[in-house]
């Protein structure tokens, strides 16, 4: 299951609306080459890519809350004005079909995202268009690139994933809207336990919540997915509680929530609440 929050914002209210989609495993669905569940991954991701859609006609604010990162390619599809995107990650995301070692899809969402790869001919994503250039795409957190990942990674933006003063208000183009693609490993591990694949070595929960904040400052945060959020993987009820939490401090300083002071936003306090109510009637994963 994944949760589509559509959150509409105004100076002293806002309206938040929230909704479970649930997606079904494709029976027989066999590798195209090394990838890995393509048709069930590509049907969820067109479901999600409609439901995304649906938001962003409303004129809201979407949030995704979900399993892992191969969600982004239909939520970012979905969200068709998005440049540039913001992809914190401890990965670059961009293997391909042929190129992936592991075969998980959440390892290429960015490569079948992106124009200039041209990947073709995956069962179950038929229906995908790639929408993004290398171009606008900048990455926060970066720390672990395959081997077969560096001849087709962005090398002139490599500069811009190590510094995050590039999330100032007054770097960012005025006119474009901005998606925030949040994956937790992206922190540094003693934060986000309850995770699939860690990299020692991330970024603190200070500096994560400063990169949300600033987006939140420029006005033009239209979409945010928060992914990689798995309880199963947690040892402890510490290490769920510790990976729950620092996701919901990203997603409140993105919707508002300032750290000065004990004043937040109409927006974060409703999010809040829906989180709550969803995380006492079920885990938040896929």
């Amino acid at each position: 299951a994944m949760l589509v929050i559509a959150v509409q914002m105004g100076e002293l209210r806002c309206d938040v609306k929230d909704r479970e989609l649930k997606f079904d495993i494709i029976p027989n669905d066999h590798p195209y080459h090394n990838a890995k569940n393509p048709r069930t991954v590509g049907r969820a991701n067109e479901k999600l890519a409609s439901a995304v859609e649906e938001v962003k006609k409303d004129g809201r604010t979407c949030l995704v809350v979900g399993g892992d990162h191969s969600l982004a390619i239909g939520s970012i599809s979905g969200h068709a004005k998005t440049e540039p995107v913001i992809w914190f990650d401890a990965h670059a995301d961009i293997n391909t079909p042929l190129t992936s070692l592991s075969g998980n899809m959440h390892g290429q969402p960015v490569a079948f995202l992106l124009k200039e790869l041209k990947v073709s001919g995956v069962p179950g994503f038929e229906w995908l268009k790639p929408c993004l250039s290398a171009e606008d795409i900048v990455y926060i957190g970066l720390r672990d690139v395959d081997d077969a990942e560096q001849p087709t990674f962005p090398k002139d933006r490599q500069e811009q994933t190590l510094s995050l003063n590039i999330i100032s208000p007054q770097k960012i183009n005025k006119k474009k809207p901005i998606h925030l693609s949040f994956d937790v490993d992206g922190l540094d591990p003693p934060l986000t336990p309850a995770t699939g694949t860690p990299v020692p070595g991330g970024v603190t929960l200070r500096e994560g919540i400063y990169v949300a904040e600033q987006l939140y400052k420029t006005g033009l945060l239209s979409a945010v997915d928060t992914v990689e959020i798995n309880p199963r993987l947690g040892k402890t009820q510490e290490e769920v509680d510790s990976t729950v939490n620092t996701a919901v401090s990203i997603i409140l300083s993105g919707f508002g929530k300032a750290r000065e002071g004990s004043h937040t936003s109409p927006a974060s306090s409703r999010i809040l609440l829906k989180l709550q109510e969803a995380g006492s009637q079920k885990p938040i994963h896929i």
